[in-house]
């Protein structure tokens, strides 16, 4: 199966892909990742180009980022359930509880894909703000966007680790690994180059991160 071929899915799970800022700049950088994606080195293409400004860029990688997580989670839905995922779990040690500071102030235990829901909605909130990912070309960005940036790198990563330690067996029976560990070495080496997450916080996925930013 095709993890783009989403066959007969719930509909209802996937979102519709989030498109990068609108204006000539949100346009050029996407194709600038397109281009040095494709040009197999991922360490070049996680880096700021020349001249570019680094709120834009982390704005359109982060659209771009948010679609990955997005489309890998969806297309286990019907394995990542209530019942299989009570709780947002990366392995034994480290367990997620929801809060996003507005309708929910107190951390809340909540099963895994409820938490991505949780999440998903959230960031969607974010990335369609405006104020925050300003949409019009030389729009300023708020002062606390790069925080803002990070909290959405952070949460983002939480699904990688509860994919890896939940569902690769899943994964690798959908013959998706390989798409999964470019997507996943692609995150890590952006949220390294600008610093997005703390290394604390990749510690349920050390065993994969340390070779990643070794090599």
């Amino acid at each position: 199966m095709s993890l783009f071929g989403l066959g007969s899915r719930n509909q209802k799970t996937f979102r519709p892909k989030k498109s990068a800022p609108s204006g000539s700049k949100g346009a050029q950088l996407q194709k600038h990742i397109d281009a040095t994606l494709g040009s197999g080195s991922l360490r070049e293409a996680v880096r700021l180009p020349p001249g570019e400004d680094l709120n834009e860029w982390l704005a359109v990688n982060t659209v771009d980022f948010f679609n990955q997580v997005n489309i890998l989670h969806g297309t286990l839905t019907e394995f990542c359930t209530a019942s299989t995922c009570p709780t947002m779990t990366a392995g034994a040690k480290y367990e997620y509880r929801w809060a996003d500071g507005v309708t929910i102030k107190k951390p809340i235990e909540v099963s895994a894909p409820k938490y991505v829901e949780y999440l998903m909605d959230w960031i969607e909130t974010q990335l369609d703000d405006e104020f925050i990912f300003p949409q019009k070309l030389g729009a300023p960005f708020p002062p606390n966007f790069q925080d803002v940036v990070k909290t959405i790198f952070k949460r983002l990563f939480r699904v990688y680790a509860h994919i890896y330690l939940s569902h690769f067996q899943k994964i690798v029976s959908l013959k998706e690994e390989a798409h999964l560990n470019t997507c996943f070495k692609h995150f890590v080496l952006f949220t390294w180059e600008f610093c997005l997450i703390d290394k604390g916080e990749l510690a349920p996925l050390s065993e994969l991160v340390e070779p990643i930013l070794q090599s």
